[in-house]
């Protein structure tokens, strides 16, 4: 099963691990990239998420996070399909940096995505399942 993280999901374990909500996610993400090198599931990483991990201006967290570049099973490069899919997504109200990611992940034959994003866990798109790191988990355990 081919998968989908976005950078606020990879950034998960840098935050306020106080808030039990954020410690979930923490863990459940966690768990989720173990079994990306276990190979149960495909990693698929974007052109939008190195943008967004090059933005990080924390050294540290950008290359932490950047060695899933590596790990990933696919990468998908931008195009004109995905920027044209891109603007459909951003009709659907969510900001066009998601919409793009989101356009990637469905250009991937991706089955999930998988974001911390609470605004973006609201939104339904065909073809693929928004889940957070937690539900994912409990989806397909």
């Amino acid at each position: 099963m081919r998968i989908y993280l976005d950078n606020c999901c990879y950034n998960r374990p840098f935050d306020d691990q106080t808030q039990m909500k954020i410690r979930l996610e923490t863990t459940a993400k966690l768990y989720i990239q173990n079994a990306v090198r276990k190979n149960i599931y495909e990693l698929v990483w974007s052109y939008m998420s190195d943008y967004e991990n090059q933005d990080n201006p924390y050294e540290e967290k950008r290359n932490a996070i950047q060695i899933w570049k590596t790990i990933a099973r696919h990468y998908c490069p931008s195009s004109p399909d995905i920027l044209k899919q891109g603007k459909i997504i951003e009709k659907l109200g969510i900001m066009p940096k998601d919409a793009l990611h989101i356009a990637c992940a469905l250009q991937s034959a991706c089955a999930y995505f998988i974001t911390t994003d609470t605004g973006l866990l609201h939104k339904k798109i065909d073809r693929i399942v928004l889940a957070s790191p937690v539900d994912f988990v409990r989806e397909v355990e």
